[in-house]
């Protein structure tokens, strides 16, 4: 499946229903809510180290300090954000590292049958490269989160030099999605009182020049119409691009970040929620906030990283909570769908699918050390709703 479509990919039956606009809203007036998983309950952790829903498996990919199996790639620190390309009748699984200095971006290539055919690096020399995203034309965006950090443009083949992208803006970015269907790129900031931008380039598939706009509203406001206003100086200094906006509208703490179907969904970590931005209304909505679950106590902690099957469902890592990746399916079910146990000091980070979407791939930062040198990159197998 080419990466134009995996990104926009078609949704149907209740999917549509419920995700493809004005009804999905309608479908989480109250945000989702806990339930069961429609994989069933967790079984007991496996030979992977993962609890996994029966019909499931896992395997470890890859380990911070460690040649990947097969390759003389040694895994990087701390893998964070990532992403899947096809690559003939394989894929290309690439992962950000958010260290300082040495930060940057490796990737592990594999075969048909999954098998890892080779794995090396992509973007070196950059500053704590936490999350990113993909781009219609088979780049990985790579961001660094720091303040006045870049968008680095990296080639999964690691055939070309990655590029960096200071029009898009010079702030602490997290993570950014490309949205085909109207030529932009959004992007969240994690900082306590950060914003969210899009990114217009001049030509699409050229990010080298464009405009960049911040969403803007009031500071209370979960829902209803929002505008966009252009940034005056995305260089961000000397004064920051968040404060150069007075009407921009606050978010505590941008993360993940994922558009498909006319939604770009979102998440903000202080405040434990998860965004929807309808394009074609240009409206704001809560899919997810702890606040408002109703019975219970709240299934999805830490909300962090975000993607999204072929069938609909929302995938939300946890940083911290119980490291778990939890579902939020199109009828507003929010559940555990895979948990990390005896990783506490970790943070669940890169969930993305395969294009087939028969395989998911993600990663404990720190695992059970720590620290950054203790990363595992996992693989998950299993009968994904289509």
């Amino acid at each position: 499946m080419e990466r134009r479509n995996f990104l926009r990919v078609a949704v149907v039956g209740a999917a549509a229903a419920a995700f493809g606009g004005a009804s999905w809203r309608e479908a989480l007036a109250a945000g989702a809510q806990p339930g069961p998983s429609p994989y069933g309950p967790l079984q007991p952790v496996g030979p992977s180290g993962l609890a996994l829903p029966s019909g499931f498996t896992g395997r470890v990919v890859a380990r911070t300090g460690q040649r990947v199996p097969g390759t003389s790639y040694t895994w990087h620190p701390a893998p964070d954000g990532g992403a899947c390309f096809a690559d003939g009748d394989g894929w290309i699984y690439t992962s950000n590292s958010e260290v300082s200095s040495t930060g940057g971006a490796g990737a592990i290539r594999f075969g048909p049958d999954g098998t890892v055919v080779d794995a090396y690096r992509t973007l070196s020399g950059t500053n704590v490269n936490c999350a990113g995203g993909a781009t219609p034309w088979n780049t990985w965006l790579s961001c660094e989160e720091v303040d006045r950090g870049q968008v680095w443009e990296t080639d999964p083949w690691g055939r070309t030099a990655a590029v960096a992208r200071p029009a898009m803006g010079r702030f602490k970015h997290e993570a950014c999605a490309a949205d085909p269907d109207r030529g932009v790129l959004y992007l969240t900031e994690d900082v306590p009182d950060g914003c969210f931008y899009r990114f217009r380039p001049t030509t699409w598939g050229d990010l080298g020049s464009g405009v960049l706009e911040v969403l803007c509203g009031s500071s209370s406001q979960t829902s209803g119409a929002v505008t966009w206003q252009r940034v005056p100086d995305p260089d961000g200094s000397p004064t920051a691009t968040r404060s150069q906006v007075p009407a921009a509208k606050r978010f505590n703490g941008g993360e993940g970040c994922y558009y498909a179907d006319g939604t770009c969904w979102f998440t903000t970590k202080g405040d434990n929620r998860v965004w929807a931005y309808d394009a074609a209304s240009s409206t704001i909505a809560l899919t997810y906030d702890d606040s408002l679950v109703t019975s219970g106590s709240a299934p999805l902690t830490g909300v962090d990283n975000v993607t999204r099957s072929s069938g609909g469902d929302l995938f939300v890592a946890e940083d911290g909570g119980n490291m778990e990746i939890c579902l939020i399916t199109p009828s507003g079910v929010v559940a555990p769908f895979l948990r990390v146990p005896g990783q506490s000091g970790s943070e669940i980070t890169g969930p993305a699918f395969t294009p087939a979407g028969d395989r998911l791939y993600f990663s404990s930062q720190r695992g059970t050390t720590g620290s950054s040198s203790g990363g595992i990159t996992y693989e998950v197998s299993g009968p994904f709703r289509r």
